[in-house]
């Protein structure tokens, strides 16, 4: 993987949050859960509304097609009809719980063209994992039988970055945004150092907070009868691709 020579955050406190360089560059190659590249998701018209997944498989799929039509710059904007609307209104099936950073480059609607009723988000910086984003999680899994939930990092992600610099330095970082870095702490990788830290901690806090969601027994229990499926993943802020992190 290259990385970029330019530091992910400056010293300042507030520039902490928003850093925004070029990272890591990723292949296009394999992301899916063992898919075979043929299994597409079908071609349909913008506005009319596609079955809905109900195997982590094709949630993947889905997902997948979607995040390929955004880096092409191919997007339909799926289901914003009328007729959509007035359908949602009794009631919604979306088919994936995207659990987010709250950076406003990555909104999963649209880095996986996605539309009303499709995705249940939950966002928090660094994908922090607390009571509330847990609970929140278990709904969509839960009460709306959802079959996939993602974990989704992102290059770049500056509250990543703030946990890191205030580790590497026992700056103590503004009231609530310290309890962020407190909770991103256990993720930071000591193995490299500069900008491939904060690149490599991405990944790891995706990959800790999937193995915490997969600890959960009643998530657990509908992964081990095959109707859900706990995965995660990166968005790539320089190619727009969406990839799996082991």
């Amino acid at each position: 993987m290259a990385h970029s020579s330019e530091p992910l955050f400056p010293t300042s406190r507030r520039g902490l949050l928003r850093a925004a360089v070029a990272g890591t560059a990723v292949g296009a190659s394999a992301w899916a859960l063992d898919i075979p590249s043929a299994a597409a998701s079908p071609s349909v018209a913008a506005g009319v509304a596609e079955p809905r997944p109900t195997t982590p498989q094709a949630a993947l799929r889905r997902l997948d097609a979607g995040n390929r039509r955004w880096r092409t710059f191919r997007e339909r904007h799926p289901h914003e009809t009328r007729a959509v609307r007035r359908e949602l209104v009794s009631g919604q099936h979306p088919f994936a719980v995207i659990l987010g950073c709250i950076d406003s480059r990555v909104p999963p609607e649209l880095v996986f063209d996605q539309g009303l009723g499709d995705l249940m988000t939950v966002r928090s910086a660094g994908e922090v994992l607390d009571e509330a984003v847990l609970g929140s999680v278990a709904y969509g899994v839960l009460e709306l039988d959802i079959p996939l939930v993602m974990v989704l990092g992102h290059q770049s992600c500056g509250a990543v970055a703030a946990a890191v610099h205030a580790e590497e330095t026992g700056e103590e970082l503004p009231a609530h945004i310290q309890y962020l870095a407190d909770q991103i702490k256990p993720a930071i990788d000591h193995s490299v150092e500069g900008p491939a830290r904060v690149d490599a901690t991405v990944s790891a806090q995706v990959r800790l907070v999937r193995s915490r969601l997969a600890a959960e027994s009643d998530l657990a229990a509908k992964v081990e009868a095959g109707r859900l499926a706990i995965v995660g993943a990166r968005y790539e802020l320089t190619s727009q691709l969406v990839h799996r992190v082991a």
